[in-house]
Formats: structure tokens, sequence, C-alpha cells
């Protein structure tokens, strides 16, 4: 499916507010370590620099957004608490936040999400209400919802202030290891993908990123080569977290403007990477994570001699869909 470009888009958020977003969160998000793996680098011929997002508050680089938007809402906002909608990462990173800063929070679920990331987002104190997907439009459910509850809307990637969040992390990881010939991020609605290309091209120009999804799920890979916004609808990827339905009005442009390409990758391929991950680095990562590694083992000619940095987008991953996907 494929809809015409986006008009009367709201401001897009800049460099500058990755920039701001980063003194916000200090001392507040997790600041990263930053892996490597000689094994890999000899294998590709290449150098490759993880930042571990699996190991942020809540499991995923999620977080930054989440606290990034709810901190900004002014207290009259705060006070009639926040709404989100998200198949995981996003609800308890919102849940989370909420928890911080003493906001009432409410997540729209689908019921078929990880039970794992159910149950930290009830746990970190927030109201889950599930919905059937194959039935009802969440976006629609959590509108409605908001309208009734008179609570803010923090969606999970279409957000300013959410997208200038994600990208803190591309931000210390450039930090830390100086410049990159390239940055691969996993993309779902785009709203790391965009952060980080904002981050980027600040902070390391000359730098391309790449966004990497699903085959599957391929509806931002399909808008990026066409100019138009393509959609999927419920794609049957192995990697929930990439499940999105389509760039949104803020990304669609971010990633066409400062993303250098997209790639694709294999629900096997997507294993093979979160088994080299869990085995050989010992980094627990859920399949949305393993994305970006995916791109490198397929093609490691194209990326041989450089310089790369990779986005481990979370690890909010359920045991028992781990053992399966490893054949246990």
């Amino acid at each position: 499916m494929a809809s015409d470009l986006f008009t009367d888009a709201p401001a897009l958020p800049t460099a500058d507010d990755v920039r701001a977003a980063a003194e916000l969160l200090r001392g507040v998000a997790h600041r990263t370590p930053v892996m490597t793996s000689r094994t890999l680098d000899e294998r590709l011929g290449a150098t490759v620099f993880f930042k571990c997002e699996n190991l942020q508050r809540g499991g995923a680089f999620k977080f930054r957004g989440a606290y990034n938007a709810v901190s900004r809402l002014t207290d009259e906002e705060r006070a009639r608490g926040v709404l989100a909608y998200s198949s995981g990462n996003h609800a308890q990173a919102v849940a989370l936040t909420g928890r911080l800063l003493g906001v009432r929070t409410t997540i729209v679920m689908p019921e078929d999400a990880p039970a794992s990331k159910i149950e930290g987002t009830r746990g970190y104190g927030a109201e889950v209400i599930l919905y059937d997907k194959e039935t009802q439009s969440r976006e629609e459910l959590a509108a409605q919802l908001s309208q009734e509850r008179g609570m803010s809307l923090i969606p999970p990637y279409d957000y300013a202030d959410v997208v200038a969040g994600q990208g803190t992390a591309a931000l210390e990881l450039i930090e830390e290891t100086g410049p990159l010939d390239a940055l691969l991020t996993p993309c779902g609605g785009g709203g790391l993908l965009s952060g980080s290309a904002l981050a980027a091209q600040a902070a390391s120009p000359g730098c391309r990123v790449i966004g990497v999804e699903p085959e599957l799920a391929d509806d931002a890979t399909r808008s990026f080569r066409t100019g138009t916004v393509q959609s999927v609808r419920n794609p049957p990827t192995i990697a929930d977290g990439l499940r999105t339905p389509a760039l949104g009005r803020i990304t669609f442009p971010l990633v066409r403007a400062h993303v250098s390409d997209m790639r694709t990758v294999t629900e096997a391929g997507i294993v093979e990477a979160m088994r080299f991950l869990w085995t050989r680095m010992k980094i627990v990562v859920e399949p949305s994570g393993a994305v970006p590694l995916a791109a490198l083992l397929a093609d490691p000619d194209a990326f041989r001699g450089m310089r790369i940095g990779i986005i481990v987008s979370g690890g909010n991953v359920d045991l028992a869909n781990a053992c399966q996907l490893f054949g246990a």
C-alpha cells in the first residue's frame, strides 16, 4: 500500500534537539557500554562497535525517547497522565518514565505481545489495555482513550521529542569511538533511525547511516526507494519491535533527507545474528536488536575495511521464544 507525501508536517527535530536531549538524560539514562568482537572483525574485515542499548533502563533504547518526551510536558499535562501504544519496548519505557516522574501511565498493547514485555510494563506500574490487532487499530484505540481520559498521547516514534531522545544513543557511541564510516540501526517506525541520522550528521560528518528491517516488514525500505510512504499490516516477522505499519509524518522526511541507504534481512539471518551475539559476545539481544548485524553478515564485502557502528536496540526477549528460535 502507498500514500501521497505528507503535507502540513509538524516541525522536525534537529541535531541541536538531540544534544539538548542528551543533557536532559545525563545522569538518568544509562550510558550503555560499547562492545567489540575480534572474531567478528576478522570475519568481516571491518571494525565493528556495538552500542549495547539492551543494557539501557527498561531493556531498550526506547527509554531515552520516552523520558525526553514526558519530561518536556507541562505540569498540567503530566497531572492528566500519559497514554501510549506499543508492542513492548516503548510500553515499558513510558511506564518506567511514569514511575520515575510520578506520572500515571496507560499503555495499549497487542494481545500477542511477548509476555515478558507485558509483565514488565505492568511491573513498572502502568495500566495495560490489551487489544486484538487483527480487528482493532491501536492508533484509533489510543486516540479514543486519550480523548476520553484527557491523557497526553506519546506515540512510539512519530513524535519530535521521542526522535531527539533516541538519537542520543548514536551521539554517545560516536563520542566514544570517534568518526565512523557507517552506522546501522534497526528500523520500525523510524524513530531510532531518524534520531541516529541527526546525531551522526553532526558528530561524524560523512558517516553513512543505514536502516535495516526484516524482509517481511520492508515498508520503510520501499518508502525510501519510492519517495512515497508504503505500509504493511501485521507483518509476521520474529522481530516484534519492527512490526510498525509505516514511517510517520516526522520520521519519513527525516529518513529521506538524512539516511544513506536501507537494507532488508531474512528471518534466518536475524536468528543467525542473534545466535552470534548470544553465544560469542554474551549479549542477550532480542530479534529486532540483531537486525543490523544480520545485514553485515549477509553482505560483508560491502563493509570491508570500514569502521562501523551498530545500535543494539534492545534485549527484552521472551526466553521461551528465544529457545524455540535457537532450536533448543
